[in-house]
């Protein structure tokens, strides 16, 4: 039996991948499992042999790790684990998997979107447009620059950072990289060995990072300062890596620009946040990363088709992919 449980929008029982999973046998499909009791969870989930879990499922209750029932497999359909998947379990026998790689590609190609839109002052420009202007760059007072030769920095390093850097690289920017958790990056990057060097010497940086204990709020307002003017800071990781209210001085400032698809929190703004209005700051409300062309029929993500092969796998006693352990599980967001 698969239990699955987790956001009502990702349960449609016409969904796709909804009907493959029925295909693999009996798809129990449990919503509201917030307001369950614990003893109610664990009750349901031991009787299943695969537990399906996503963005909004109830976290597994630590217990299972000891009396695990029928239970022999967590799929975990999308990234995070942590705040659903008990350390526990991810050190007993029960595998756990996640997406993997699956949001790498869209992720990467927002992040490359937002550094082009917002080196290129797309914002002010078509905001000219719109009012009837024709106004360039160079009358503006805001520098419209280009990819090569751009001295480009990156925080974090790991699956999205190397989708990035096999975009970027063609147009030949200079690659910086510090991520002390990458032992080889690729040939075209250039490693330095801290934060601070990494801002000194980018006037770009897009940021990649993981948040853990040791990225949050690791960009500080001295990090930031020594960006030089006009320098630009894009995040499609976590808004909480960055210190939001430095960030929001130097560009309420107009010193720096930026690109951002999360925000510290909740990832809004209240809707009178002066923040909205400043024409040096592109935000992208953490959905410039969908990977799904809209309305197509019977469509499924790299996410789904991992998942669905991970079963086959599981099924048929073979290796799975993306495999979590201890630790990939606390260097994850």
């Amino acid at each position: 039996m698969l239990h699955m449980a987790g956001r009502r929008s990702q349960l449609s029982p016409d969904k796709p991948f909804t009907d493959a999973l029925k295909e693999f046998g009996r798809l129990d499909i449990v919503e509201h499992c917030r307001d369950m009791t614990e003893a109610d969870i664990l009750a349901r989930m031991r009787k299943a042999d695969v537990l399906i879990t996503m963005w909004g499922a109830a976290p597994i209750p630590p217990a299972l790790a000891d009396e695990p029932g029928n239970v022999r497999y967590v799929l975990h359909l999308t990234g995070t684990c942590r705040p659903y998947i008990p350390i526990e379990i991810i050190r007993s026998d029960i595998p756990v998997t996640n997406w993997g790689d699956a949001p790498a590609n869209a992720i990467a190609e927002g992040a490359m979107a937002l550094l082009l839109a917002v080196m290129k002052d797309l914002r002010s420009r078509t905001d000219g447009v719109r009012r009837g202007e024709w106004i360039g760059a160079r009358r503006l007072g805001v520098p419209s620059g280009t990819l090569n030769q751009l001295r480009l920095g990156l925080y974090g390093c790991g699956v999205i950072g190397r989708r990035f850097v096999d975009m970027v690289a063609p147009f030949k920017p200079d690659l910086l990289v510090y991520d002390p958790y990458a032992d080889i990056l690729p040939d075209c990057c250039r490693r330095v060995d801290s934060l601070e060097e990494l801002f000194k010497e980018s006037e770009a940086l897009s940021i990649f990072a993981g948040l853990s204990d040791q990225t949050r709020q690791s960009v500080t307002a001295d990090l930031l300062a020594k960006l030089p003017d006009h320098g630009i800071v894009i995040n499609v990781a976590r808004g909480e890596i960055i210190d939001q209210n430095a960030l929001f001085s130097e560009l309420k400032s107009g010193r720096l620009r930026a690109g951002l698809d999360v925000l510290d929190g909740s990832d809004s703004l209240p809707p009178d946040h002066e923040a909205r209005q400043w024409p040096n700051l592109l935000l992208t409300c953490h959905d410039i990363n969908s990977a799904l062309w809209p309305d197509r029929p019977g469509q499924m993500s790299d996410a789904d088709r991992i998942a669905l092969d991970n079963l086959r796998h599981f099924i048929a006693g073979e290796p799975l992919k993306f495999e979590m352990d201890e630790k990939r599980y606390n260097l994850s967001t």
